[in-house]
């Protein structure tokens, strides 16, 4: 009698399309493992992922608002929430596996750093190997997470997880669609974070995008996301030459007018230091990294492994670390 996971297998000869991957085909992973009779390769991932350590932080790591004053704000957890369904969304209306983009997306920004990408762009400069957020979570999932072991995952997740910034000749339509679903998800929900904040109204939201995208979250996203459906083909992801034109003015408007804001970024000034300090303090003081470290400094370097250790904390562990290092103790005299 055969067992879940190749009914599973069976069935997606029918709902995964000539373009999609089929989880029977996956190049499989870093070490080979004995396969779970209930769940796919892919849904299996998918589980590893969503129960990680570095999957939890995510909820208390900056997306776009440093310590925002409101609930209601994008974290970098709601936004990886975000993009997975929208990938698994255009994945199920193009016969793509659902699984693998889901698990790309769920994994893709795992390797962010405290402080969103101000807190990157400090590793980047402080430490001499360098740091990109996207290589990081690779590294997150390949080498720290289960106390160093890894999470072990299929190839096609992993290649997924990395590329999803720039992307590679190789990619499975998967990975292409978490890229595209990423960004699409991020120009949005950040505008929309940024009416919130006041930032602009919505009738300062440029012509382009209100006419040809509609005036709230919901109806640019959708916009989007259909037209993207709408007009792929063949294995290749696109949109019409409109709307690829009103996403492209859309991206740059955020990174020239949203994104530099001095609202937004009115606290990053104060990340390069907080970052720097723990930095300096935890390469001479490694001793004092977490136990499960000892093998990455032994195998890369302390360096590594206070680089692998800063970028893993949250906004407020961060802060907390640098508070409890560097600012005294009140105390009084009895």
């Amino acid at each position: 009698m055969s067992c879940p996971r190749e009914e599973r297998e069976r069935l997606e000869h029918f709902i995964v399309g000539p373009y999609g991957m089929l989880s029977e085909n996956s190049r499989g992973r870093l070490y080979p493992e004995e396969e779970c009779s209930i769940r796919t390769c892919f849904q299996r991932d998918v589980d590893r992922i969503t129960h990680s350590k570095a999957f939890r932080r995510l909820k208390h790591k900056t997306q776009v608002f440093l310590q925002p004053e409101g609930d209601h704000y994008r974290t970098r957890l709601t936004h990886t929430l975000e993009v997975s369904r929208l990938a698994r969304t255009v994945a199920r209306a193009l016969m793509l596996n659902e699984d693998l983009a889901e698990a790309a997306a769920l994994g893709h920004d795992l390797g962010h750093t405290p402080f969103g990408h101000a807190g990157e762009r400090a590793l980047n400069k402080i430490y001499s190997g360098g740091f990109k957020h996207y290589e990081q979570s690779l590294r997150v999932v390949d080498v720290l997470e289960r106390d160093g072991q890894g999470l072990n995952l299929c190839y096609e997740t992993r290649m997924g997880i990395l590329n999803h910034t720039k992307g590679a000749p190789d990619d499975t339509p998967e990975a292409t669609l978490v890229r595209l679903c990423d960004r699409i998800a991020y120009i949005n929900h950040d505008l929309d974070d940024s009416i919130r904040a006041g930032i602009l109204t919505s009738e300062q939201v440029p012509e382009i995008i209100r006419h040809n995208c509609g005036d709230t979250n919901s109806s640019r996203i959708n916009s989007f996301i259909t037209d993207l459906i709408l007009n792929s083909r063949d294995g290749q992801l696109r949109m019409s030459e409109k709307m690829q034109q009103t996403f492209d003015f859309f991206h740059s408007f955020m990174y020239s007018d949203i994104y530099v804001n001095p609202i937004a970024k009115s606290e990053e000034s104060k990340v390069e230091g907080i970052m720097s300090a723990l930095y300096e303090y935890y390469t001479v003081h490694f001793d004092e990294l977490p136990e499960d470290f000892g093998g990455v400094i032994e195998r890369d370097g302390v360096e590594r492994a206070a680089v692998d250790y800063i970028s893993g904390m949250t906004d407020g562990y961060a802060m907390e670390k640098y508070s409890e290092k560097f600012i005294p103790f009140a105390w009084t005299v009895k």
